[in-house]
């Protein structure tokens, strides 16, 4: 018995480690103005395909059809600049900086310009006299060590990713290449559906090139936006137009599970510290198949030069570094727990098909809706005991909003109080005068605070009715801590190698558990979060390759890493 609780504590310092203070943590969605969408018959949001670069020290993040762009000093805090001399309902739009200039392109069924500026902070484009002599889809500029441009593209279920030299007038100096095909047969993650399932093709895109180490990451993404297994994999080469080599261990950017899933179409790039961070595209996809947010994940190259991406509790408040991380010593995961799953909860009202449950099943796809938008409608739920909240997403889910891209003061305004024992109660997040579109609204308490109780109180919404898809709320509870999981079965589909099927014990202080594989047993870098169950069907691997697998369980305190490791 002292041997375990001893194990036990190492576990939980081994999970934890001293964070300064002035380091500040986001939470993914990210909290944007995604704008709404022109299509007549629903109203929805849509950000994707997202292209990051830097200019000067700023950050700008250009999505599918927003209506402008964002640029940020830190990645924390976002300016929008709606933009009219850009074809800015165009889908996929890529930027790159050569020096002074930023070039900027779309996708386009018909050849068009590319447009450039050397003021990317007002909206004043021009347009390039020549074009390319065919169209592009999801185009992704390339600037090479030697100055040396390049062009990627594609976008198709049956068509390859593409690329092309430039010149110095950004003009095609070579002949279109094929980069990469189509394998869905090999490689299970390029398999569109939910559980890679489908039949029919699926689509290849969003090509985006990064060099490290004098090597050429050829990254796209696949199955589809629509679906939480949307993600992106890479190939490599000594060339920027190859030969290119898949790299085994894709997808190197996987979330097909958790609040939001997917983690798919994006760009990687470097931040001023130089840390690598990864972009994507998460899914919802209800209201319509592009329905659609954005998550930043943590990336690196590891010694071996092998590319990954943090997306496990990849939902979960992270730290945005203040310096260059060391990822071998240092975690980005702030440790703040997710307190608010499937706890006990009330409302002022709730509409038939959008019940309470809805706003605490960590499940993006699903909401719970008040059966008004008035003011003093409400949302509340009882947290374990010992438990300390540090922050809390508001996550606004629009039910029955007509709103259209055209739409003005879309602010929700609302305060959030706690109470010891739910009839006294106190304000710890007061946004009743606020006026930014925030509809995945994060806060990071000033001041953890130690509570029972949490309420989510209306002043105002911008339309429709008062909803939201979860209120998400982290922090620590003081309690017990689940079990190892150090018994647990995979079994490989012998007739369909692309999948695998792992069950373990379940144990009953376990919240969820994180499964974790990979291609080599001292590089276990893909990891699927599960809440309750105790067994995962995985569907994206590569049917040619063996894997090592471990499981890690979580609860409300923490997290007990897992230490067998089993080979299939």
């Amino acid at each position: 018995m002292k041997k375990t609780f001893i194990l036990y504590l190492l576990i939980l310092i081994s999970c934890s480690r001293e964070i300064p203070e002035k380091e500040k943590t986001y939470c993914n969605p990210l909290d944007l103005n995604y704008r709404f969408q022109f299509t007549r018959d629903v109203s929805y949001r849509e950000a994707a395909d997202p292209a990051m670069i830097r200019y000067k020290d700023k950050y700008i993040l250009f999505a599918s059809h927003s209506g402008g762009y964002w640029y940020s000093d830190d990645m924390l805090n976002w300016n929008y600049l709606p933009v009219s001399s850009l074809p800015i309902e165009d889908y996929a739009p890529d930027a790159i900086t050569i020096d002074d200039t930023v070039f900027y392109a779309a996708s386009a069924g018909i050849r068009k310009p590319f447009y450039y500026t050397t003021d990317p902070f007002r909206d004043n484009w021009k347009a390039m006299n020549d074009t390319l002599p065919f169209a592009v889809w999801d185009p992704h500029f390339f600037r090479d060590d030697d100055g040396k441009r390049y062009l990627y593209w594609g976008c198709s279920n049956c068509q390859p990713i593409y690329g092309v030299r430039l010149d110095s007038k950004m003009q095609a100096a070579t002949e279109p290449e094929v980069l990469i095909e189509h394998n869905p047969d090999k490689y299970g993650w390029e398999v569109p559906g939910e559980f890679n399932e489908l039949t029919r093709n699926g689509w290849n895109e969003g090509a985006w090139m990064t060099k490290y180490n004098n090597r050429y990451y050829l990254q796209y993404a696949a199955p589809g936006t629509e679906f939480k297994t949307y993600a992106d994999g890479v190939y490599t080469s000594g060339s920027p137009l190859g030969p290119f080599k898949y790299e085994s261990y894709s997808p190197y950017s996987y979330k097909p599970c958790g609040f939001a899933g997917g983690a798919g179409h994006g760009s990687t790039f470097q931040d001023k510290y130089g840390n690598y961070w990864h972009i994507a595209t998460m899914s919802i996809s209800v209201r319509h198949m592009f329905e659609r947010r954005l998550g930043l994940f943590p990336s690196a190259f590891d010694k071996d030069g092998v590319l990954r991406t943090f997306t496990v509790f990849g939902d979960y408040p992270t730290i945005m570094p203040d310096h260059k991380v060391d990822f071998e010593k240092e975690d980005l995961f702030r440790g703040w727990m997710l307190l608010s799953y499937k706890k006990v909860a009330e409302a002022s009202s709730a509409m038939d098909n959008f019940p309470i449950a809805n706003a605490f099943d960590e499940d993006i796809r699903t909401w719970w809706s008040a059966g008004t938008g008035e003011a003093g409608e409400w949302l509340s739920v009882e947290l374990d005991d010992n438990s300390t909240v540090n922050a809390i997403q508001v996550n606004f889910a629009d039910n029955e909003s007509t709103l259209k891209p055209a739409g003005k003061n879309i602010y929700y305004c609302y305060r959030i109080l706690a109470s010891g024992d739910g009839k006294s109660w106190y304000v710890i997040v007061d946004k009743s005068q606020n006026t930014e579109d925030a509809c995945h609204d994060y806060t990071e308490l000033e001041k953890p605070v130690r509570t029972k109780y949490i309420k989510l109180e209306n002043v105002s919404v911008p339309e429709g009715k008062f909803s939201v898809y979860d209120l998400r709320i982290f922090g620590i509870r003081e309690g017990n801590i689940p079990a190892q999981v150090n018994d647990f079965t995979v079994e490989r589909d012998e007739t369909d190698r692309r999948k695998a099927r792992l069950e373990w014990p379940k144990d009953d202080h376990a919240t969820g558990y994180v499964v974790n594989y990979g291609t080599d047993r001292n590089k276990l870098y893909s990891s699927v979060m599960v809440y309750e169950s105790n067994s995962l069907m995985l569907t994206g691997l590569n049917r040619d390759v063996t894997y090592y697998y471990s499981i890690d369980s979580f609860n409300e305190s923490v997290i007990a890493r897992g230490i067998k490791i089993v080979e299939k």
